[in-house]
């Protein structure tokens, strides 16, 4: 799965998504996460990979920030600051001809910083065992299993957390 990717990130900007970004976001995860479709609830999956209603509404809510290369967006992740101090990611997904190519790392990177100028602290998120990939890199990045162990939509709902 850690193939040579096929493109470069210098001509990639990483910025916030605004609302015309919507159906862009929406492609890009549903691209990234249909290899695993299979292996998701019906509901899991529709909250994996929202529509464009849900796509508007985690914009309106959410810090939502894209790569963009040129005409399409390449990779999103949203995050949100929570209570004391805590943010919590959400909808990372990097386009398969993307992945390997670094855009994962700046798009994290982005997340957590804007996350600790708003106060964050520490900063959760929650992965399924389907995205084996996803976990090994969250990993390499400092985040670590808390031991909580939620329930998606029947299945079981791994938390990270990480302190910035």
């Amino acid at each position: 799965m850690d193939e040579t990717p096929t493109h470069s990130t210098r001509d990639v900007q990483i910025r916030t998504a605004v609302i015309s970004d919507a159906p862009l976001v929406a492609a890009c995860l549903d691209a990234a996460f249909a290899p695993n479709r299979d292996l998701y609830s019906s509901a899991a999956y529709a909250d994996t990979v929202p529509s464009l209603e849900g796509i508007l509404r985690r914009i309106a809510s959410m810090r939502v920030l894209v790569a963009v290369a040129g005409n399409q967006v390449a990779g999103t992740i949203a995050g949100e600051l929570k209570e004391r101090g805590e943010g919590h990611l959400r909808g990372m997904a990097v386009l398969p001809q993307w992945q390997g190519s670094g855009i994962a790392i700046q798009l994290l990177t982005a997340i957590e910083d804007y996350l600790h100028t708003q106060g964050c602290h520490r900063v959760t998120l929650d992965t399924t065992l389907p995205l084996q990939r996803a976990i090994r890199f969250y990993q390499s990045h400092g985040y670590r299993h808390t031991g909580v162990i939620g329930d998606f939509f029947g299945m079981p709902l791994y938390e990270y957390a990480k302190d910035l």
